[in-house]
This record gives structure tokens, sequence and C-alpha cells, in this order.
């Protein structure tokens, strides 16, 4: 017998004060009060039978006294919580992983997936024995311990309640990390994986060692049809009017028909009914819509009416860049073509003043230096230089290189997006000499000559070149080099991510110097989030439109969309089986309902009983 609560001396210590006290207040209660009374012989014959049951009455007294003691020592010892010696070997430590991602809203089986986890679950609660201990963790995007390693039925249960699911897909590698080190020289270590098995592939070298891994499967089958990928642009040169695509996916293995509905700002503006072969991906291209301002949605059904089994990827979201007007200062002698580019967005306010007048009053965006590079006064905003002079630029300029074109540039910037680098040819211009930190977007003969950075917290963007030494002005190249700078300048379109992944961390736009922003998510719960070098650091878990706040100086509000978009998560046909690292999950055993093995629970029973037992002999007056 082992002691697995309060120690042996510190219960002896309470058992010595309680009992002491229990003794004098029980010699406190036999103490009688003398009272004064007429004597007559009737009290002789009273006397007389009160001295023949004296014996009985002190018998009565002695075992009332003993029967509150062993009611004390009964509670005393149940707080030693004793064990008998193999439940303490044969115990186990148990981590369920329960997975919390999107899959797990699936409704094949009633109400949920999820639901119908919880339940698993408590059947495994009610099923530990006596020595047992248990953690219970939500693993979704992120891995939460929702409990502690505890053998109590109450906390467990209460960790089951507060599983939610999430519109992420599961991180099974962090899940196995967390539980292997939550379990590290335990005995009897095991891991219990609650899910359908959309778990995705485990880092290589994961390895269980002693650890035993179970798998609980939870699902049957469903049809499931779902939005996969879902995007929108503006045009850079009309902004009025945008462009869409989108992809449908079956992920079942027969043909299903489809009506697929696109919203804008609420409104419908395209219903389509589509036909999808066996796990089919089909992607849609809408070109050249109008109507909506901010907000687009997709939505997807069954073409019969019939509910698919995944409701949460039947909707997307995206939000278009807001159009906002940006305000443009040009800094020039006289130039046609960048004045012409400049009139092809209705949405920026120009004004050209010489260099002798720089600078000019009021808050710019965006300056554009021609030629030119003034000392930066305040209200500048961020800098274009076209043809970058000897002094004064953020950057220098290197030796002069004559009939030159881009070898190589940078793809992925939104700055030269839509435009064919490889046809622009280049009479003269020299190159630039950078610093580290900054980002070459485009080389001749391995020379810098179009580069972008910052100095001093604004932004730049330089060219080694003027572009009327070049045929790039003939060109659509040139408005949209303009345009796309001012855009990326501005963070406009930020840079075309028309919605965000759930399950990421997210680095939301947030021109403020604030350090916190409140973001509110699509179910109108508010959160402070950290703001960082101008951006919102978050973990989305949930998908549709989502609202920033950011104080500051000016308090600033922006939205933006968030998306499931996770084929993987889509595909909920549940798993047989399960394995890592080689290592096939077995079922899980041990976990059988029954009467609890500790022994503290039945000394209470019988503190229980001895009182009712008390209570009983008391009122019938055996014990008084």
């Amino acid at each position: 017998m082992f002691l697995a609560g309060l120690p042996i001396a510190t219960l002896l210590t309470v058992a010595g004060i309680a009992g002491g006290l229990t003794l004098v207040f029980y010699i406190l209660k036999l103490k009688r009060r003398p009272i004064a009374v007429p004597f007559s012989h009737i009290w002789e014959r009273i006397l007389r039978d009160k001295e023949a049951t004296s014996l009985f009455s002190q018998l009565k007294r002695l075992l009332s006294l003993l029967l509150q003691l062993l009611l004390l020592a009964l509670l005393i010892f149940s707080l030693g919580d004793p064990r008998l010696s193999r439940n303490l070997v044969e115990g186990r430590n148990v981590v369920v992983l329960v997975d919390a991602s999107a899959s797990m809203k699936a409704t094949d089986v009633l109400p949920s997936r999820l639901d119908v986890a919880k339940g698993k679950v408590r059947e495994l609660i009610r099923g530990l024995g006596g020595s047992d201990r248990m953690l219970v963790a939500q693993m979704d995007a992120s891995l939460v311990p929702l409990s502690t390693m505890t053998s109590e039925i109450p906390d467990l249960e209460l960790a089951v309640d507060s599983l939610r699911a999430s519109d992420t897909r599961a991180d099974f590698s962090r899940g196995l990390e967390f539980a292997l080190d939550s379990l590290s020289d335990l005995p009897r270590p095991e891991i219990v994986v609650v899910s359908d098995g959309a778990l995705g592939e485990v880092e290589e070298g994961t390895d269980l060692g002693d650890t035993k891994l179970s798998y609980l499967r939870v699902g049957e089958s469903g049809k499931n049809v779902a939005v996969t990928g879902f995007s929108v642009r503006r045009y850079p040169l009309d902004k009025a009017r945008y462009e869409v695509m989108l992809e449908v996916t079956n992920t079942n293995d027969e043909p299903v028909d489809v009506e697929l509905t696109l919203l804008g700002d609420g409104e419908v503006v395209d219903v389509s009914r589509l036909n999808l072969g066996p796990s089919e991906r089909l992607p849609r291209f809408y070109a050249d819509l109008a109507g909506a301002s901010r907000t687009l949605e997709a939505t997807i059904a069954l073409a019969d009416g019939s509910k698919d089994s995944l409701p949460a990827d039947d909707h997307a979201y995206a939000l278009m860049p807001e159009r906002r007007r940006a305000s443009v200062l040009v800094v020039s002698v006289g130039n046609t073509y960048l004045e012409a580019a400049l009139l092809l967005d209705e949405y920026l306010d120009v004004e050209i003043i010489h260099p002798s007048r720089y600078p000019a009053e009021g808050n710019f965006d965006v300056t554009i230096f021609d030629g030119v590079a003034p000392p930066l006064a305040s209200g500048t905003g961020s800098a274009l230089y076209l043809d970058v002079p000897d002094e004064g630029a953020p950057v220098g300029r290197g030796r002069a290189l004559e009939l030159f074109g881009f070898d190589t540039w940078d793809k992925k910037t939104g700055i030269l997006r839509w435009i064919a680098m490889e046809n622009i040819q280049i009479a003269s211009g020299y190159r630039l000499d950078v610093e580290k930190a900054d980002h070459v977007l485009g080389r001749a003969g391995g020379h810098p000559i179009l580069v972008s950075g910052r100095r001093d917290g604004r932004r730049f963007v330089a060219t080694g070149f003027d572009p009327r030494d070049s045929d790039m002005v003939l060109r659509v190249a040139w408005p949209l080099f303009v345009l796309n700078t001012i855009n990326d300048f501005i963070e406009e379109d930020t840079g075309y991510i028309s919605s965000y992944r759930t399950g990421d961390v997210w680095r939301v736009p947030a021109p403020s110097t604030a350090e916190v922003a409140t973001l509110t998510d699509p179910s109108g719960n508010e959160r402070k989030v950290p703001v960082k070098d101008g951006r919102a650091v978050y973990l989305g878990e949930q998908a549709g439109f989502y609202k920033l706040q950011v104080g500051g100086d000016e308090e600033t509000e922006t939205m933006f969309a968030a998306n499931l978009a996770d084929l993987a998560e889509s595909r909920i046909e549940p798993l047989d089986e399960l394995s890592v690292g080689g290592k096939e999950a077995g079922e899980v055993v041990g976990f059988t309902a029954g009467v609890r093995r500790e022994i503290w629970l039945y000394l209470l029973l019988a503190v229980l009983l001895l009182s009712t037992v008390e209570w009983i002999t008391y009122h019938r007056r055996v014990t008084v």
C-alpha cells in the first residue's frame, strides 16, 4: 500500500490535532451544570433507576466517541490517497490528440465528426483506471493542450467540452512532437489519435520509441464538392473592372452536377451549372467583370438541392483592392511620356513641379524624381528615381553601359507584373552601386540597373537609365511600370493577395506606428494582435471577412479575406489505418467503463454510510 496524496507524517499530525479537538469537545459535551431542586422521596426512586442504567449509558457514550473518531480517521486517511502498489506500477500516461481540422466539420455522421469524436473521448475518460492519467489536446494548425496530465474526470470532461473545429488542416507532426515531449520519462506512455485520418505527412525521422500509438477512427463517408481556389484582381489601367480565377473540385469517385454562384458586394454576378467528372478539378476564369467594388464571394452547391457532407469548403471569399485616390508629385523639367502614363489612372491626383520649386506644399504618397535627386523633405512619401543623377540619390551611379537590355529580373515582384522585360532595349545608362539590403529588380550583363530598397524607413525604386533613351516608353511596359510602382508603394492591391489561406501566419499591411491592432474575425470576436514592421501578425483559423483597426496618429480600418482552399481537407473519406515512421497505429484497448479503483472513493463512501447510521441511531435515541 502506498500513499499518493499527503505523506504519512502530515496525516499523523492532522490526525493528532483533529483527534485531540474531537476529544476535548466530547468531554465538554459530557459536563453537567449543577441545579438545586427540592428534596423529595420521589427522587430516590428516580436516582435508583438511573444508577441501574448508568453502565449502559457510559457504554453508549463511549460508542459515540469511537464512532466520531472512526469517521475522522477515515476522512484523514482518504487525504493520503492510498493505492495498492500494483496499481501504481500499472498506471498509464495517455495523451489524446483530437483532430480539430476542417474535415472534422463533416456531417456524414451526425451532428458532426467532431461531436462524435468528443463522445468517443468521453468514453475513454470514463474508462480510465484509478492510477491512469490523461492529457487532452486539440490539434489543428496549432497544438493547444486543453488539460494537464491528470486523472481528474471533471477536468478532462471540461477539456473535451472546449474542443472547437477550425478552418485549417491539422499539424500532425507538431502534435506528435508535443505528445512525445509530454510523455518523456513517464511510465507506460500512450498516444491516442482521434481523427478521420486526414492528417497529412509526418516529418521524416519521427521516432515513437516505446510509446504506444493508437488510432480511433471517426467518420464514415460522404459526398463533397468544394471551392479549392479563388482570387481576384483589378485591371491596372481600368480599376473599375476586374477578373476572377477560381477552381472547383469534385472529391467523389462519381460525376456530379453542381451550381456555382458568384456574388459581388452581396449581389449575384453570375450563376453557372457545371458537370464535374470523378475527382475532377475544374478551373474557371471570369474576365472583364464589373459591378462589385469591394467584396466577392463564390458558393458551390449540389444541383439537385441536396447537401454535401462538408459545408466549410462550399464558400470562398475575396477582397478587391480599395480604389482610393493616391497623391503623386512629379519633380521634372518636363517629360511627356511620364505625364501621359499618369493620365491613364483616374484615381491619381498628380501635381507636376519644376525641380527649383521642390518641396511642394502638402503630403504625397509618391514622389517621382525625373533625373534629379534633391534632399528629401517631409511629406515626400515613397520615391521613384528615373535616371539617378551622380549625387543625392539613395544609390550611387557606377560605370556607363551602352546598348544593353534586361538579362535577368525578378519575376515575382509586383513592380514588373505583366511586363515583357526581355523585349526592352536601352541605348545608354549606368550600373547602380547598391547596398547589401537593397533588392535588385533587374540586371544587364550582371550589373544592377533597376533597384528597390529603403532609406531611413522610406521606400524607393531607382533606374540606372533614362526611359526616353530606350524603347520602353514606346511599349505598354512603360505605363505598367509606372502604375505598378505606384501601386506597390501605396500597397493599394497588397501584392494582389485577394485572400489569405487559413492555417498560415498572416502578415497583413497595417500602415501605422502603433504596435498593437484590433482584429475582428468573421464571427464578430475582437482580439489584439501585434504589429511588426508595418504588418499585423496573426495565425488565421477561420474563413471569411476580417476587419483590422490600427490606432496611432490617425486610426485606420482595413478589411481582408481568408479561405480554407485546402484540397486535402476537402477529401473527407476517412482512413482506416494510421502509421508514423513505419509503425502502424493499433486499436484503442484498455479503456473499459467500470468501478474506479481509487481507495479514497470507498473511504468516503464508508464515511457517508457511518454518518447515516449515526443519524438514524441518534434520532432513535440509541446512542444518546
